[in-house]
């Protein structure tokens, strides 16, 4: 399968309304089928208190077919941070979703399936990704996660993390996840919101935020 149709300029995206005070920033949740991106959003929504405003468009047997989506609002006395919060269909039948759902994104959260015979799915969808961006991806904040970390026979991520040549990008960090039972979810997605604002901080586009 070829996935080189849609390559998307990566700069500077996040949207800041001066009138109603408000930054808006998206974030993707996005890997292979099964790794558990959609177990991941609703367990970071049900952190929230916000289980229920995960909106999805599902299949029959209750698989992802375009997005989960859902908001996360930050308020401080004058503005107001929106994060906007997407997956990606892991069915390759329904891959042609995958780039429109990546437009305009600020940050990635690459989610692993960390079962051990599933292994090369995980890469294929890598370089997926990659494929997408090219040498914008240099410009992209992602936070590899490695889920299912529940799982007895999972595979070494630094294996995986040699295979993608990790050392090269500067943007990138990882953490162990296990969305079924929620945690490191929080820090995922607490560690992409660190990398998205700190590329806008450094790039003067906004100030800290009290």
């Amino acid at each position: 399968m070829n996935y080189q149709l849609n390559i998307y300029c990566v700069g500077l995206i996040l949207i800041i309304d001066h009138c109603d005070k408000t930054i808006s920033i998206k974030i993707v949740y996005f890997g292979p089928a099964l790794s558990g991106k959609t177990t991941s959003i609703k367990a970071l929504f049900s952190h929230f208190g916000k289980g229920k405003d995960v909106y999805s468009i599902e299949s029959t047997v209750n698989r992802t077919l375009f997005f989960d989506y859902g908001t996360v609002t930050f308020q401080n006395q004058e503005w107001a941070l929106k994060i906007h919060i997407y997956t990606t269909t892991g069915q390759d039948f329904y891959f042609v979703t995958r780039p429109i759902t990546l437009r305009a994104v600020d940050g990635v959260i690459f989610v692993i399936d960390s079962h051990e015979e599933v292994y090369d799915r995980n890469l294929i969808s890598w370089q997926e990704l990659i494929s997408y961006f090219n040498e914008n991806i240099s410009n992209l904040p992602i936070i590899i996660a490695f889920n299912k970390q529940d799982l007895e026979d999972k595979f070494n991520s630094i294996d995986f993390l040699r295979d993608i040549e990790y050392s090269k990008y500067k943007n990138i960090d990882t953490r162990f996840t296990s969305a079924i039972k929620g945690e490191g979810i929080l820090d995922c997605f607490e560690d992409i919101l660190r990398l998205v604002l700190n590329k806008y901080y450094d790039n003067k586009l906004i100030t800290a935020m009290n």
